[in-house]
Order: C-alpha cells, then sequence, then structure tokens
C-alpha cells in the first residue's frame, strides 16, 4: 500500500507539472533570462513569486476546500460565484486557452514541417493542425480515469527529459551572460509581470478538483474516504509538481540569459525554438519538437478534461456522457483555433489579464485566510478589488478621460 501511494503521489506530482508548464511557459522563463542579464537572481526570484507561488496558494486553497471549485466560488455568493465560475471555463476552455494552446503549437511546430501542407501557416495548414491537434486531444482524454496515468507516466517524463537536454547542454556550453542596463527595480517589476502573465493561478484553481478526483480513483478505498489523508496526498502531490516547474524555469531563465542575445525583437512564439536550435543545432530538431508538443498536449488534455466535466456535470446535471461534453468543448475550440487569436486577446486579454485575475488572486486569499484562521469577509475585499482595477484599467481611464472632456467642452 505504501509503494502504491508513493508512486500514485510522484505520479500525480509529474502530472501536475506537465498540466500546468503549457506552451506559454516556454516562452516567459527565456524572456526572464533575456531582460535580467547579469541581475538573474532578480528577475527570478520575482517571476517565481508571481508564476509559482501563486498556482502554489490555489492548490492549497482548492484542497482546504476538498476540491469543490462551487463552494470556493460561491463565498462570493451563488449567483455571482455561478458566473464567475462559468467565465472561468470561458476563459481555459474554448474562449483562450484552448484555441491559443493549437496555434502556438503550430506555429512553434511549423519550421520542423517544412515541406510538408504543415509547414507554413496559412488557413488550410491552420485546419488541418487544429483537427489533428484536437483529435489527439480527443484521443488521450476521452477515458478520463487514465487522464492522470498518461500525463503522470508517460508525457511529462517526455517533457521533462526533452527540457533537461536542451537546458543542460545549454548550460554546459555558452558564451557569456548577457548583460543589462536596467535597474534592478525595473528588472524585478518586468519579470514579476512576465510571471504573472502566465495565469497559471486560474489553470490550478480548476485542476485541482480533477487531480483530487482522479486521486481517489488511484488510491486505497481507505484514504479516498479521509479528507485529511486525500488533502495530504494531493499536497504532496502538488509540492512535487511546483518543485519541478520552480526548477525548470530556473534552468530555461539560465538559458534565456547564455543564448538569448540578439533575438530581443524576435515574436514570442518563435524564441523557444530559436534559443534550442542554437543550444542543440539542426540535429537537436525531434528533441525540441518533443518539447514543444508534450507541453501544449499535456496542458491540452488537462483543460479539456476540466471544462468537459464542468459541462457534464454542472451545466447539464449528469444528463450528457462525458465523451459528448468533451466533443462539444473541442469543436467549440475549432474556430477560433484556425482563425487565430489576434482580435479575440485584443478584445478580452487586457479584461482577463489586468481585471479578472486580480480578483481572483484576492479571492483565493481571503477563502485560505477563511480556511486556516476564520477570516469570514469575502465580498467585501472581492467587491473593492475589482472596483480598484476597474478604474485603474488604462482602457477605462481613457474612457473616463473622454467622458470628462465631452462634459467640460459641452
Amino acid at each position: 500500500m505504501t509503494k502504491l501511494l508513493q508512486s500514485t503521489t510522484v505520479s500525480t506530482g509529474l502530472a501536475i507539472f506537465s498540466m500546468l508548464f503549457g506552451a506559454g511557459n516556454l516562452m516567459y522563463p527565456l524572456q526572464v533570462g533575456m531582460t535580467s542579464g547579469d541581475k538573474i537572481i532578480w528577475g527570478i526570484g520575482c517571476f517565481i513569486l508571481t508564476a509559482v507561488i501563486l498556482p502554489v496558494m490555489g492548490f492549497v486553497g482548492m484542497i482546504l476546500f476538498n476540491g469543490d471549485y462551487q463552494s470556493f466560488f460561491y463565498r462570493l455568493g451563488r449567483p455571482v460565484g455561478s458566473a464567475a465560475i462559468f467565465l472561468c471555463m470561458l476563459v481555459i476552455g474554448p474562449l483562450i486557452a484552448i484555441p491559443r494552446i493549437t496555434t502556438l503549437s503550430h506555429t512553434m511546430i511549423a519550421p520542423f514541417l517544412a515541406g510538408t501542407p504543415l509547414g507554413t501557416i496559412t488557413y488550410f495548414s491552420s485546419c488541418i493542425f487544429a483537427l489533428l491537434f484536437l483529435g489527439i486531444t480527443f484521443l488521450v482524454t476521452y477515458r478520463e480515469n487514465r487522464i492522470m496515468s498518461i500525463l503522470g507516466t508517460i508525457i511529462s517524463p517526455l517533457l521533462l527529459l526533452s527540457l533537461a537536454i536542451i537546458i543542460i547542454k545549454g548550460l554546459l556550453f555558452h558564451d557569456g551572460i548577457t548583460h543589462t542596463d536596467a535597474s534592478i527595480l525595473c528588472v524585478c517589476k518586468t519579470n514579476f509581470m512576465l510571471g504573472y502573465e502566465t495565469l497559471d493561478l486560474v489553470g490550478a484553481l480548476f485542476l485541482s478538483s480533477i487531480v483530487l478526483g482522479l486521486i481517489k480513483t488511484n488510491v486505497d478505498a481507505a484514504i479516498a474516504n479521509n479528507p485529511r489523508l486525500l488533502a495530504y496526498v494531493a499536497l504532496k502531490a502538488s509540492m512535487i509538481g511546483v518543485g519541478l516547474l520552480s526548477l525548470v524555469y530556473v534552468g530555461m531563465a539560465l538559458l534565456g540569459m547564455y543564448h538569448g542575445y540578439g533575438l530581443e525583437h524576435i515574436n514570442a512564439g518563435e524564441l523557444f525554438r530559436a534559443i534550442s536550435h542554437r543550444v542543440l543545432g539542426t540535429s537537436g530538431a525531434i528533441v525540441i519538437a518533443t518539447a514543444v508538443l508534450m507541453a501544449c498536449l499535456s496542458t491540452a488534455i488537462a483543460l479539456s478534461a476540466v471544462v468537459a466535466e464542468y459541462l457534464q456535470k454542472e451545466l447539464f446535471n449528469k444528463r450528457i456522457s462525458f465523451i459528448t461534453a468533451l466533443i462539444m468543448v473541442l469543436v467549440a475550440s475549432l474556430p477560433l483555433s484556425i482563425a487565430g487569436l489576434t482580435a479575440v486577446l485584443k478584445l478580452t486579454g487586457g479584461l482577463i489579464t489586468y481585471i479578472g485575475y486580480p480578483v481572483l488572486i484576492v479571492l483565493t486569499m481571503v477563502n485560505v485566510l477563511y480556511k486556516l484562521f476564520g477570516f469570514r469577509w469575502a465580498k467585501l475585499p472581492v467587491a473593492l478589488t475589482f472596483v480598484v482595477v476597474v478604474l485603474f484599467h488604462p482602457d477605462m481611464q481613457e474612457h473616463v478621460q473622454r467622458i470628462i472632456q465631452g462634459f467640460c467642452s459641452a
């Protein structure tokens, strides 16, 4: 039983790492190294504050609520909580996250497919790639009880191995450190925001529920029916996952510092491939492509499962099967996966990053305080945060200025 429990904890920790380490996570830590230069310690420290500590807080918070995200959000009141959950599901599902993962993976993998129909980014190639990518996501995800096993024993080891090859060689063979003229304060601010923009707290909150559910199916009944033991296993697995995430972030930030010179103006989606190509050369194409595909697939699988489960259990009250719900999620993700996300991100990206995310951070903090110390305030802190971030949002400030100017000129 002990060996089974240890095996479950480790494989779950690996799965959590691969769930959180998506396509965007291949870019941000490299940018940390490039922007920090010889002030890398400050840059990594501030990046980890928001890219790692916030997801840890999310996992802890949801574990304290026994993986029940409804109870977590209903502290805002049932109507507001339900609306918040629905909006979060749209963001991590067919509106933003899944299409962005699909289009970004095509952008990053296209150079390795030169000479094939998928080697250039066109409407036709985007259609074919999206169908293939989402089709593979379905094939891996439709058996819900196998998701954790596949992520923990196949995808995560392949992802870690490919990243380890790139990072180790990059650290052993390099020309020197990239220097920066930026002040320590500027470096800290830049990389604090880079970590913030991973938005991994959203994923951590909703992945926690599926992680706890899948742990229950892989452990002894005595543990599955004991909330304290179950929370302990989930917490240990979470620490393994975020520990690996931190190590990989540090390694990739160092890669950016050593090998990111001259790439300051390159498209973010091309950054990982460009630096990895410098490290491994043309012979490392398979390793680089494996890292990209595993990072993209792992997150797409996890998010698809979370949204499909929500659709099946909450919106349709179990009147449809998990497979039907999964098909609905992936089909809904297809149009934006084909069309690209530029227009959608222009409309919603700022609102999600600078309004929705701060509100979610405050809700997580007050919920953790509630479970640990009996802090009962939730609605007021969240409402005040919402008002403040709306008033200080750049678009809102411009809108208010236009109103004032119009009033004064009238």
